[in-house]
């Protein structure tokens, strides 16, 4: 009987994928003590590259989150349905890592982050027209991070008091309600975010510091107009979907499978990313094979005698002697 390796391969990517995104043991799937057999057989499943066909709908709504694995921040999109469009690896939120994300997607009628670094700008080059909502659940945890969540003041207890209330927020009117209490408080505890202490060495710092980066950070969302247009679009006001939704089962995913190194955690959530919107066949005929690492080619000998070798010279005085000399 001969042997097909094509069918064989595709069978081992088809047990590798079936076992990296799911909770089976690698010694359940073999069938032995240890899974040895499984790990030889599936080594080079790990240099398989899997990914999603690029997006060509238009969608009236796109959530974008980043999530850290190891030393890399993964930037995932999906739509307001929970479709996964796109992802990003790279070091950190930086301009260039969302313009990466971003141009692999049509642009939306609505785009809701949670205020990272480099998104505006980003979004500014690639989405001109999109209108951006911020992620009213992290605005809230922003502000109890700066506040905490019983402010010893009372300006700090009315402010987080206020920011919380947007979640009961429900339409145009509630809206403007809730502006006009914040201009209040404005008017009432403004004064506490400039008033400032002289330190001891001899330097000037704000007095109430923490109130003032959660004004700040309040401020800038509202006269940027980015936290309350799903009032106008209908698009959702906060990523939950994303960070509940996928981040949260890439993170199960990953504890699932604990010791992997950093390199096959990513492979890991690629492969789970790309199964969550295509059946394993389609996934597997997607793939792209990555090219193994060589090794450098050695340097080329030099041409002549070497200056300095193994070997034995007169000069050095190493030649076996004989006679009186070698005591022969």
């Amino acid at each position: 009987m001969r042997k097909r390796p094509d069918v064989t391969r595709r069978e081992q990517t088809r047990r590798f994928a079936l076992w990296i995104t799911g909770k089976r043991t690698q010694a359940e799937l073999d069938g032995t003590a240890t899974g040895r057999t499984f790990r030889r057989e599936t080594a080079w499943c790990w240099r398989l590259q899997p990914c999603l066909p690029r997006a060509t709908k238009t969608d009236h709504a796109v959530l974008v989150d980043g999530i850290w694995i190891g030393t890399w921040c993964l930037l995932i999109a999906i739509n307001d349905t929970g479709h996964v469009l796109a992802w990003q690896w790279c070091a950190r939120e930086t301009t260039a890592a969302w313009e990466a994300l971003l141009n692999q997607i049509p642009a939306p009628a609505v785009i809701v982050s949670d205020g990272g670094s480099g998104l505006p700008t980003a979004l500014h080059h690639c989405w001109p027209e999109t209108k951006h909502q911020r992620c009213i659940f992290h605005l809230q945890m922003n502000v109890t991070r700066h506040l905490t969540r019983t402010p010893r003041t009372d300006a700090g207890r009315a402010l987080r008091k206020l920011v919380m209330q947007l979640s009961t927020v429900t339409d145009e009117d509630e809206a403007i309600a809730w502006q006009l209490h914040l201009e209040q408080w404005w008017q009432t505890f403004g004064h506490l975010t400039r008033e400032r202490t002289l330190l001891r060495n001899g330097r000037w710092s704000f007095t109430h510091d923490r109130l003032r980066t959660a004004w700040l950070l309040i401020r800038k969302v509202t006269r940027d107009g980015v936290l309350f247009t799903w009032i106008s679009y209908g698009n959702p006001r906060t990523t939950s979907p994303l960070e509940g939704g996928i981040n949260s089962r890439i993170r199960d995913l990953l504890r699932h499978h604990r010791g992997m190194s950093e390199t096959h955690r990513r492979r890991a959530v690629e492969w789970f990313l790309t199964l969550h919107e295509t059946d394993l066949d389609t996934a597997i005929n997607t793939t792209t094979n990555e090219p193994e690492k060589r090794q450098p080619n050695p340097a080329p000998e030099p041409d002549g005698p070497a200056l300095y070798d193994t070997g034995l010279t007169p000069e050095e005085g190493l030649y076996p002697r004989k006679g009186w000399a070698g005591r022969t």
